[in-house]
């Protein structure tokens, strides 16, 4: 192996273990706005509220486009993102108003 290919096989492993951090990261984060989003369905189902809040969704989506420009991410990702949560926030908020 030349020191070239030694030196990017570093920087490769480098990469990779960051990677690994900020998906461990993503996945508690992930778990915690759950618990959250869980908390708040079942005090929806408390008071029988809706499962769903078209408004303050459109507000998170715009709220997320601007921090996905602000943060250089494609807005259309992190819609894909946003909107795939929420999607799973009302199926476990319709599944405990059941």
């Amino acid at each position: 192996m030349t020191d070239a290919t030694a030196r990017a096989a570093d920087l490769l492993r480098d990469h990779r273990e960051s990677i690994d951090r900020l998906d461990a990261i993503l996945v508690y984060t992930l778990a915690e706005r759950f618990k959250q989003t869980q908390a708040v369905g079942r005090l929806k189902a408390e008071h029988n509220l809706p499962p769903s809040d078209p408004d303050r969704e459109a507000r998170q989506m715009a709220r997320l486009d601007q921090l996905a420009h602000e943060a250089d991410l494609d807005p259309g990702l992190a819609k894909k993102f946003l909107t795939f949560i929420i999607s799973e926030v009302i199926r476990h908020h319709e599944k405990l108003q059941k």
